[in-house]
């Protein structure tokens, strides 16, 4: 009894676990968003850089300061000696310890301290800027990984809905043939339709699995486990009509100059090559630099007092410096050091221009693709309407003996292929108004929505 007992329990337990395993975890579009947000490792490194980047400036600031060192030693020498008492030789073990304090402190630099300065924090600017691209890079590349779900989704339900159609028109034609009233060849005819419409099934089943694998993999989550993907709330009419046909690129490419975080990125990168060019200029210029110093020492061979007496009174050594440091000749190095940072600065200078121009191209061809995709959208429901009535008509027609099984699966094909290209115009067109935001710089995260 016992032992049916523990059997049971652990009956019990291992079904309530498997079906705790086998529940399914819904993820929302915003919910994928901000896994992808906290998991990706590149947003994390733009953020360990952003890090660097302010330890630098702090760095900097403190250049400004004297920088103070302290050394202090002790020592002791065994040796023969000349003693002039004796007037020879002889064995002595002597003792001596020393401490120094320096400071050093820089009057003028050739302005490398300030240009430095400021040349870090253009270059955390920068930082900023690309961190902030990071993630509309990462916002935008889930929302189309989610949105290739979803579509990927509508088509395997269309594919199913087909089949079923052939199936139902199977099992009519099948009852035909067998009271004589159609030929074998319809049956045989539509198996055929059946198979390759089961065929299609299992190719839109693959599709959706392989998309959710990648969706799965980008948001770095649990790969075991089994994952819904929640389909958004979303109009069609407000999808076709959410950007103005009237914008033009102008209005577009000076919104882009004023929100793409990659372009404002580039400038301060530029601003900063512009300080460090004014860094290896001022290289040329002499340096001044003042010290100060004190140090002492002892000995137990001075005969002169004890240790206090001597390392902090007789032995005591201060010491006040300028330093004036001319640059005569390097070996040409520092002309080289500038004419590399003048090489540096035209290159992000034509690499900015480029991306510029890049951002109209952008722009321009995702505002005429998303006039054509409107427009095949439109097209494909006028299309969708009319196979429907179609295929209704052919279906009516064919049970009253009128039409052939040919006519008829022409127009379920028709039908079917009609819903296919709705579904994947109208996706086209919402992942093309996200592109159009992406491209602007518009995409933040924060209530992003189909």
């Amino acid at each position: 009894m016992k032992k049916l007992f523990l059997l049971a329990a652990f009956s019990v337990l291992f079904i309530s676990t498997s079906i705790t395993a086998q529940q399914k975890r819904t993820i929302t579009l915003n919910e994928a968003i901000q896994l992808a947000l906290e998991n990706n490792y590149q947003l994390k490194q733009a953020e360990n850089n952003l890090d660097l980047a302010e330890y630098r400036i702090i760095s900097e600031k403190a250049d400004f300061l004297p920088s103070i060192s302290s050394s202090a030693g002790y020592s002791t020498q065994t040796g023969q000696q000349f003693v002039q008492e004796t007037l020879s030789f002889t064995d002595v073990t002597s003792s001596g310890a020393n401490g120094r304090i320096s400071a050093n402190v820089p009057i003028f630099t050739g302005f490398s301290n300030i240009l430095t300065l400021r040349s870090s924090e253009r270059n955390k600017l920068s930082n900023e800027e690309t961190l902030k691209r990071a993630k509309e890079n990462i916002i935008f590349e889930t929302a189309t990984r989610f949105l290739t779900v979803l579509l990927n989704k509508q088509q395997l339900e269309d594919a199913k809905e087909s089949l079923e159609t052939s199936k139902k028109l199977l099992e009519q034609t099948k009852a035909q043939v067998e009271v004589g009233s159609r030929p074998s060849v319809d049956l045989y005819n539509q198996e055929a339709t059946v198979a390759n419409d089961e065929f299609t099934v299992t190719q839109r089943e693959n599709a959706l699995k392989l998309s959710k694998l990648q969706l799965i993999r980008s948001l770095q989550i649990d790969p075991l486990q089994d994952y819904e993907f929640a389909v958004p709330d979303f109009d069609p009419e407000t999808a076709k009509n959410s950007v103005s046909v009237s914008q033009d690129v102008n209005s577009l490419v000076e919104q882009a100059l004023l929100n793409r975080s990659d372009i404002r990125s580039s400038e301060y990168n530029i601003e900063s090559l512009e300080y460090q060019l004014q860094i290896s200029k001022g290289s040329l210029l002499p340096t001044l630099s003042g010290s100060a110093s004190i140090s002492s020492s002892y000995s137990d061979q001075d005969p002169r007092g004890d240790f206090s007496e001597q390392f902090f009174d007789q032995r005591v050594n201060k010491s006040l410096g300028l330093s004036l440091n001319l640059p005569i000749f390097n070996n040409w190095n520092r002309m080289t050091q500038i004419q590399s940072a003048q090489v540096n600065l035209k290159n992000a200078e034509l690499g900015l221009e480029n991306t510029k121009l890049q951002v109209i191209q952008e722009i321009t061809q995702a505002l005429n693709d998303y006039s054509s995709y409107s427009s095949q959208l439109k097209a494909a429901e006028k299309s969708l309407i009319f196979s429907e009535k179609a295929f209704e008509t052919q279906q009516e027609r064919y049970n009253v003996g009128a039409s052939t099984l040919i006519e008829l699966s022409q127009a379920q094909t028709q039908y079917f292929n009609a819903q296919s290209a709705r579904t994947s115009a109208l996706y086209n067109l919402i992942f093309q108004e996200k592109l159009l935001d992406y491209y602007v710089g518009k995409l933040s995260g924060d209530d992003i929505d189909f």
